[in-house]
């Protein structure tokens, strides 16, 4: 009688998975491939190794003037030197521990969100989405527990950016949704309504809605009321992202297949039993790089507030090159503002790449 033993599974041998296993698979792989990675690397590394000279080797990171430039390699002087300014944008620098807590409480409940594992996700949720936005905004608008107000216009930098991104991304998913599902309605009033709702804000540009929601919205308040130009601008930006969510919803609904729907029947499940517990799960999941793609979009978008007066971080780069002490610096300004737009915008890009990952279950071939 044969015996049969189980065998340990055998690693993969070193020529795949070495360095050199991996530069022949992606870059020599064939002759022409060969020619074209030594042709590219002809071109660029050069460039590359000029980049980091004048970036890291010969750069000036520390000082209070742009005297301490004097390596001829970039001058960070000035970056370090209006770091505050960056940041925290014309926020009273007596109060800036209000600013520091709304980033770290941000960033806790962020990432306890993002972690699959993390226990009572959903009274998090509830937390983050009801509890915490009364919290962040007497943090940094005051007026209540001692704290003395801080009119809006005198935020700006990066607290900005993130607040009009965060602001414009948790409130346009859910009003995506519901004109997601307004659209595919029954109902003729309810879809005509939809429609003409995602048409009209997706056919107009951003600035265009911003410029209305600055100048034009005033005019149809009665007097009495004196809408802040923050807020005004957190809606036209919710309103606009709405739209785009919208249809980037409607495509994950239109991908479900009908028999989920008629699964959904069968069960004796109503219309938001079924929604909810069968078919906007897939079609979230369905809809993941879309999403992400939409709201690193409207996170980049939020630098056209400059326009009605918003001192967002790329408006605060450009009024801090716009002193005379400081003229000429204008390509350090920008590099460390694309720098910082990369690092979040990477970031969300690389989290939508693990979340499909964890949510892959086969539907792919």
């Amino acid at each position: 009688m044969a015996v049969y033993r189980e065998q340990s599974a055998m690693p993969a041998p070193a020529s795949h998975t070495s360095i050199a296993g991996w530069l022949h698979k992606n870059l020599f792989s064939s002759w022409i491939n060969g020619i074209i990675t030594l042709a590219l690397l002809y071109f660029l590394v050069p460039q590359l190794l000029a980049l980091v000279e004048w970036a890291l080797i010969k750069a000036d990171w520390l000082g209070s003037s742009r005297d301490q430039c004097v390596s001829g390699g970039a001058c960070w002087v000035f970056i370090t030197n209006r770091l505050n300014l960056f940041i925290y944008g014309f926020y009273p620098e007596s109060e800036y521990w209000r600013v520091n807590w709304v980033y770290a409480l941000t960033a806790l409940q962020v990432a306890a969100l993002l972690y699959p594992k993390t226990p009572y996700k959903s009274a998090l949720s509830g937390i983050f989405f009801i509890i915490y936005p009364l919290v962040a905004f007497y943090l940094l608008y005051g007026g209540a527990f001692g704290l003395d107000v801080v009119e809006t216009h005198k935020w700006g930098g990066l607290m900005l950016t993130l607040l009009l991104g965060i602001v414009g991304t948790v409130a346009a998913l859910p009003i995506g949704i519901l004109l997601a599902l307004g659209r595919r309605s029954q109902m003729p009033m309810i879809r005509a309504l939809s429609i003409v709702f995602i048409e009209f804000w997706r056919a107009v540009p951003l600035i265009t809605v911003l410029f209305m929601a600055s100048v034009m919205l005033p005019l149809f308040l009665s007097g009495e009321v004196n809408m802040d130009k923050l807020l005004r601008a957190m809606i036209g930006i919710i309103l606009f992202e709405s739209a785009y969510v919208a249809e980037v919803i409607r495509g994950g609904l239109q991908a479900i297949p009908k028999g989920q729907y008629e699964a959904a029947n069968a069960l004796g499940l109503n219309y938001w039993k079924s929604m909810g517990l069968i078919i906007m799960p897939q079609a979230l999941k369905l809809t993941i790089p879309s999403l992400v793609n939409t709201f690193i979009e409207l996170f980049k978008d939020t630098s056209l507030v400059t326009i009605i007066g918003l001192f967002d971080l790329l408006a605060v780069a450009k009024a801090g090159l716009s002193d005379p002490a400081w003229l000429g610096f204008s390509t350090e300004a920008y590099s460390f503002i694309a720098l910082v737009f990369w690092v979040f915008c990477f970031g969300m890009s690389r989290y939508s790449m693990y979340l499909e990952k964890l949510l892959h279950t086969g539907h792919k071939r």
